[in-house]
């Protein structure tokens, strides 16, 4: 029999069922009554022998008619550390503190959380001593994410921060073979491969593309809790499902609407251009003079722009700026190769200008950086993406003002909704 005690609290497929193999482990048909066991999608899909197979989570492997779910739930014990393992030694705000507390006195109530925090709160500060708890009492802990980007910024956070405790990355761009770690750093689709695993899961940037709106990411992340586990819900911008689960008691509501500075949020500048923002491969002259102002205030500069198609165009058009010749820029979306290493040169200020997309809309911080946003009133931008693009800004105790510009051609209801909540998390 193999030695499974790394797959504890984790599920996977088989193609034929082997008892010798997988003693000790739960097995069920991966689809059954058209729905996937897996991820919880309805099943419309067949392979041409007549199997059912779900399209749903097929990322993560195929789950095909007669296929078995296998799940491993042996209990291990986690030694129970002093301090929970928390090596950091920083201070909270007074705000921070309030919210740290309530969180790890939930936790002991076996209560569900929703933090309600304005980008730039100091979110992850807030988890360390709920985390802490969490390894004191010698129990398992997911905080997961549904960006890769913003898993690569928590880990070394927490690794840091959490110097005893062995903390586990995992996302789509880098392998690594499950392992048994006290603490999981992860993307929420990496959640499909987990079932009753922790004792707390942690979603950071709930109301974020994919996990938003995605019924399988919401149907793994339930799965991977243990029943008696508990969930904390992180944003800045909460989604109607979470407020109407803390309309009914399911969850509280910690709401704190100052950042860790005690800064308020930047209220974006409204610029309305008639013509439009690029035309036979020249930005038009007042966006150019915009960005030129930024570049001259020696702020890095992040130029939103709405499809992945134009960043090359733009790029290609700001190089050939007279004004820019000397600036050091380059352009990174989802479907970049190089992005991890792109964001990071432009964190070390390497290049002081990127053209991107929503990628970058939330989770990732840069000292000192302006915003600009090409086309705010296009339908890509969410009021919720607004308003975390434009809490890239005055992150810095040092610098907590700045420039965030909505440019548009047609004053939308996202960008009235965008300005509104800003203006309310401010008051």
């Amino acid at each position: 029999m193999k030695n499974l005690t790394a797959l504890s609290g984790r599920q996977w497929l088989v193609s034929q069922e082997d008892s010798s193999i997988f003693m000790g482990c739960s097995k069920i048909k991966v689809i059954e009554n058209n729905h996937c066991q897996r991820c919880g999608g309805l099943i419309t899909a067949k392979l041409p022998n007549g199997k059912q197979y779900c399209r749903a989570c097929i990322g993560i492997g195929r789950a095909v008619e007669g296929d078995l779910l296998i799940r491993y739930q042996v209990k291990v014990p986690f030694s129970k550390k002093k301090n929970g393992g928390l090596t950091w030694h920083g201070k909270l705000t007074p705000l921070q503190l309030s919210i740290s507390n309530a969180l790890v006195k939930n936790f002991n109530k076996k209560k569900n959380s929703l933090v309600h925090a304005v980008t730039g709160a100091g979110k992850t500060e807030m988890l360390f001593q709920l985390i802490a708890e969490c390894m004191r009492k010698g129990k398992r802990a997911c905080i997961a994410t549904p960006r890769i980007d913003v898993v690569n910024e928590l880990y070394p956070r927490f690794k840091e921060a959490f110097a005893e405790i062995e903390i586990g990355k995992y996302h789509g761009r880098e392998f690594k073979e499950p392992g048994l770690e006290q603490l999981t750093i992860c993307t929420t689709h990496q959640l499909l491969k987990f079932y009753g695993a922790f004792d707390l899961l942690v979603i950071d940037e709930v109301d974020s593309f994919p996990y938003v709106g995605d019924p399988q990411l919401h149907f793994a992340a339930k799965n991977a809790v243990k029943k008696s586990g508990v969930r904390v819900y992180l944003t800045a911008t909460p989604t109607n499902d979470l407020l109407d689960e803390a309309k009914n008691g399911k969850l509280q509501i910690l709401k704190l609407n100052r950042r860790f500075h005690g800064g308020l949020l930047p209220v974006p500048r409204e610029k309305l251009f008639l013509r439009p923002f690029l035309r036979k491969q020249k930005i038009h002259p007042k966006l150019i003079a915009e960005i030129v102002k930024v570049i001259r205030s020696k702020h890095p500069l992040l130029l939103f722009v709405p499809h992945i198609d134009q960043i090359p165009v733009y790029l290609a058009a700001l190089q050939k700026e007279e004004r820019l010749k000397n600036i050091k820029m380059d352009g990174v979306s989802a479907k970049d190769n190089k992005r991890l290493e792109k964001v990071q040169d432009f964190r070390e200020q390497k290049l002081q200008l990127l053209v991107t997309t929503t990628i970058l809309e939330r989770g990732v911080t840069f000292k000192h950086v302006w915003v600009i946003i090409v086309a705010a009133d296009d339908q890509i931008y969410t009021a919720a993406s607004l308003v975390q693009i434009a809490g890239r800004v005055g992150r810095a105790q040092n610098d907590p003002g700045g420039l965030v510009m909505y440019c548009y051609r047609k004053y939308t209801k996202n960008i009235r909704s965008a300005m509104k909540q800003i203006r309310e998390m401010n008051k």
